[in-house]
């Protein structure tokens, strides 16, 4: 807690909330706490739902199994996280994929804090107001462990924070570039907020000396709200990405798709199909999985074979490449998604 002020102290409610801080208890999902930093946040991003459902939650298919998160690299990636008080998505947003990633000794860091100021209903990284809190020290920190891992490809991405003028994007693009005059060898895949739309903020990011500009669209326009936050939109997604593409045409775009919510295959089609008329160069497409009992049901399980049948309408419409897959995150393989192969997925093999 040093040098942290509790704007909380001695508030044991707030809005009907009970709040507990880090040295009393380990918050539960959807309950309210005090962060290091002194601010009020919610655990997994959204309040506990009143009533939880007396169902349990379907069984997931074969195909969604992943292996528990364990090995000698695993132990490595973390130690090095630690050690830099950095902050991962790979944890913050219970990816499936950890284990084999941090095992392949990549990670996607995750800048400005573990705080988001959005609260997506399919999100479980944490909920709250920063105040404007930035570690002056995360640049050099994330360029360093970039080196000590010795990575060819990292991806950055990030909170949402609405609570800075800019949305972060001056710390952001800080971050790149501390990378690379670190390791000028590097490329860097940023997986940015939306800035709110604020272009000049966006162009920010874009100027930084990134090989990949991402943002993602997350589902199709009919289930934009409520699966995003009412500050997200699918009109304002397209418009970012439209943006960095004609900034600086030789940056990569890209996004990605959840598919699971109630999505129709026609919509999945339109979705694709406003993306490539933004000049999106690269869509990952993946499963939708439930993080809490307090996040969207899942709505449907899609197959492999389906994934297959999607990524192949992807590339017809002129997509330099779709990762498409169950387990498929918006960074996952990030730096074989030019591979032309499915980033080395065989989804016919899931199935069997």
């Amino acid at each position: 807690m040093r040098g942290s002020v509790r704007y909380n102290e001695g508030m044991p409610q707030l809005k009907g909330i009970g709040i507990v801080t880090v040295d009393a208890a380990v918050p539960r999902s959807g309950e309210k706490y005090v962060t290091p930093q002194g601010f009020t946040a919610i655990r997994d991003g959204v309040k506990a739902l009143k009533a939880l459902p007396a169902a349990a939650p379907s069984r997931k298919p074969p195909w969604l199994r992943a292996r528990a998160p364990t090995g000698s690299g695993f132990e490595g990636v973390r130690a090095v996280v630690r050690e830099h008080r950095l902050t991962t998505v790979c944890e913050e947003a219970k990816c499936p994929n950890i284990g084999e990633c941090w095992n392949a000794g990549t990670a996607t860091l995750m800048l400005m804090g573990a705080v988001c100021t959005r609260a997506c209903r399919f999100c479980s990284v944490d909920t709250g107001n920063p105040r404007g809190w930035l570690d002056a020290e995360e640049p050099e920190n994330a360029a360093r462990t970039v080196e000590l891992m010795k990575l060819g490809y990292v991806v950055l991405t990030s909170v949402d924070r609405d609570d800075l003028p800019d949305g972060g994007a001056a710390h952001y693009a800080a971050c790149v570039r501390a990378i690379l005059r670190r390791n000028p060898h590097t490329a860097v895949e940023a997986l940015t907020p939306d800035f709110r739309g604020v272009l000049a903020d966006v162009a920010t990011v874009v100027d930084s000396g990134i090989a990949v500009f991402a943002q993602n669209i997350e589902t199709v326009r009919r289930l934009t709200h409520p699966v995003r936050d009412p500050r997200a939109g699918y009109q304002q997604t397209l418009g970012v990405l439209a943006h960095a593409k004609h900034h600086r045409p030789s940056v990569l775009t890209k996004s990605s798709l959840m598919l699971g919510l109630g999505e129709s295959d026609a919509e999945i089609a339109a979705t694709l199909s406003d993306l490539r008329a933004a000049r999106v160069d690269i869509v990952t497409l993946g499963q939708y999985l439930r993080p809490t009992l307090n996040h969207l049901p899942v709505e449907r399980f899609v197959t492999p074979a389906e994934f297959d049948r999607y990524r192949e309408e992807a590339l017809a419409l002129g997509f330099l490449e779709c990762v498409s897959g169950p387990l498929v995150r918006s960074s996952y393989r990030a730096e074989q998604a030019l591979d032309r192969n499915n980033a080395g997925l065989d989804n016919r093999s899931l199935a069997q």
